[in-house]
């Protein structure tokens, strides 16, 4: 396979993987403050994505890969507020264990390295554009 094609392919599977770890994110930052349905129960659990490397045999290349969505197993904060439905006996809320400061990093460097990858993806279409154009006849 030709070192264009292959740069595509890997640019292309860290596009997709960025992708879906962006996707997480927003999740987590949209989930930042939901409380458990039933009282005591538990709230909403921050999610991570974790990454593979895997080889494309045809290409003979690495590609990333999302591999699998985790958990975050951190302590929920717990909060005094007895006029929530999802008050223990006592009052306290079991919050979700989702720092949106955290999230806002996450998804800043999740998308540095979505727009990397798609630069990338450009210059190749460009190398190409320009070869292709080098060879027409003048």
């Amino acid at each position: 396979m030709d070192p264009l094609t292959a740069a595509m392919k890997i640019a292309g599977s860290g596009l997709d993987a960025q992708s879906n770890r962006l996707r997480v994110v927003s999740e987590n930052i949209a989930n930042a403050n939901s409380t458990s349905r039933v009282a005591g129960g538990d709230p909403y659990q921050r999610k991570t994505v974790t990454f593979a490397s895997e080889l494309d045999r045809a290409a003979g290349v690495n590609l990333v890969r999302s591999d699998k969505i985790n958990f975050d197993d951190s302590a929920f904060p717990i909060e005094f507020d007895p006029g929530n439905a999802a008050a223990d006996e006592a009052g306290f809320v079991k919050m979700p264990n989702v720092n949106v400061l955290i999230e806002m990093a996450d998804m800043r460097e999740a998308n540095r390295s979505y727009e990397a990858n798609l630069q990338v993806v450009k210059q190749v279409r460009d190398i190409v554009s320009m070869t292709i154009e080098l060879m027409r006849p003048s």
